[in-house]
């Protein structure tokens, strides 16, 4: 969506406010031993203290209320009895409606103590997902923010997986424009200010192919290498944008 009032600024600040809350409730529980479905059930309480719904259970009726995936999986994961050990690592990926507006966010953490390679990667996503910020600026084609994910993707010697990004959001979880990892020389689209989109960095330690899981939702990297999930929903605006969901 584009922002026409300050008050659909401030509904999508609020909205932005409950992913944050949720991120950061979930964050501090990620520890060996905890289940995944015991993530998922802190972050219906989370939607519920703040009046907020799960999008991805309003939207496509998901059976969970927000997605997380672990090592392997790049998005879309399941939670449920999987409980969580040393060592892997954890994408927490949370989207919220909250009075007709949404916004959606992800962290990645590495259940301690984390292997070198985990924390690379994990570095790398956040790199790139800073990178592609830098880069969402008015004026600019929505390419440069993939040519920034994609750029600091592979100076880090990472994979951006294949046909996976942002996207417009704002009044549904899935608007125009999407904003892909991979630069499109063929995508004229230009960012306006006011413009609402999620820069989402989804990378893999090994190649950069994907397969769809066995239960109709997750998405793993093909060659059963780690992959790594970052992303903030924005507005774009002429200079910095604003992170809403920070």
């Amino acid at each position: 969506m584009s922002i026409g009032t300050e008050d659909e600024l401030e509904a999508l600040r609020r909205a932005g406010h409950v992913v944050a809350v949720a991120l950061r409730e979930l964050r501090r529980r990620v520890q060996a031993g905890v289940s995944t479905g015991e993530l998922d059930r802190v972050a219906g309480r989370v939607f519920a203290r703040h009046g907020a719904r799960s999008a991805p259970m309003l939207v496509y009726d998901a059976p969970c209320q927000v997605f997380i995936s672990v090592n392997d999986e790049a998005v879309h994961g399941v939670p449920g009895p999987r409980r969580l050990r040393r060592g892997d690592l954890v994408k927490l990926d949370v989207t919220a409606e909250l009075d007709g507006f949404y916004a959606d966010a992800c962290v990645s953490v590495a259940v301690a103590p984390a292997a070198p390679r985990v924390r690379r990667l994990v570095s790398a996503a956040d790199a790139a997902l800073a990178r592609g910020l830098t880069a969402a600026v008015a004026g600019a084609p929505v390419r440069a923010i993939s040519e920034a994910v994609a750029e600091a993707a592979a100076a880090r010697g990472v994979s951006v997986l294949e046909d996976l990004g942002g996207h417009g959001i704002g009044r549904t979880i899935h608007e125009q424009p999407s904003v892909p990892n991979v630069p499109d020389p063929d995508d004229a689209t230009r960012l306006h200010s006011g413009l609402v989109i999620t820069v989402e960095p989804i990378l893999g330690a090994g190649g950069a192919g994907i397969r769809p899981g066995s239960d109709g939702w997750t998405l793993r990297t093909a060659d059963g290498a780690l992959a790594a999930h970052v992303e903030h929903t924005i507005v774009v605006t002429a200079g910095r944008p604003l992170v809403l969901t920070a």
